[in-house]
């Protein structure tokens, strides 16, 4: 690759193939991990409703856009602690950030949902996991649009993160959390966190075992 100030340009490409017969551990490890298809999983909550969750892309960017801005005050403070305008969270920069991961280091959830008033699919829910500087930690964040909260998609989200994490060698995974935030809380308790005060903040905390504590059931 050549950058120069009017742009980046390609001089060269070579492409290696290996083997029918090498293990895919014997493989050179990739710079940009592919996206990871194994985490595409489909669910069906109680009320027989469709959904798919599944790691975010970089084409979900107007996506991202329309999820937020259905998102009501309240759930915008409990999930960033402080009044987050709706312009300043789609900003493009900001959600290049949010939708372009990298998936050794952040695993991004999203639930999708099919209309079926307008035929379009829509994210109704999102969730984060990612490494802190040990890489054997990790921290999780979600947020669901109002119209679909309490019908179970914030556990599952839940679940299927703590399953990557546990997938991905994760060995300890915490949140913060409003003290009001009585459904996340709850959320929480249910699959087997503890739970620690900080002044204004909960601390929640979960280490993940081996038998698959969390994982869907």
């Amino acid at each position: 690759m050549l950058a120069t100030s009017s742009g980046i340009v390609a001089l060269d490409a070579r492409v290696e193939l290996y083997g029918l017969d090498i293990q895919k551990k014997d493989l050179p490890q990739l710079a940009i991990r592919p996206y990871p298809t194994q985490y595409v999983q489909p669910f069906v909550n109680k009320a027989g409703e469709n959904y798919v969750i599944r790691p975010v892309r970089p084409e979900d960017e107007p996506l991202v856009v329309d999820f937020h801005a259905k998102l009501s005050e309240e759930s915008v403070y409990f999930r960033y602690f402080r009044a987050f305008q709706l312009s300043q969270r789609v900003e493009h920069e900001r959600l290049t950030r949010m939708c372009y991961v990298d998936y050794d280091r952040t695993i991004a959830l999203v639930t999708e949902w099919g209309n079926p008033e307008s035929g379009r699919n829509e994210i109704v829910a999102i969730g984060r996991l990612t490494r802190l500087p040990n890489p054997e930690e990790a921290e999780f964040a979600i947020l669901v649009r109002d119209d679909f909260q309490g019908n179970g998609l914030g556990t599952i989200l839940l679940k299927r993160l703590l399953q990557f994490g546990r997938d991905e060698g994760i060995k300890h995974v915490m949140a913060y959390m409003l003290g009001s935030n009585k459904g996340m809380i709850t959320v929480c308790k249910r699959l087997g966190f503890t739970f620690k005060r900080e002044d204004d903040l909960v601390k929640a905390n979960i280490d993940l075992d081996e038998e698959g504590r969390g994982g869907d059931t």
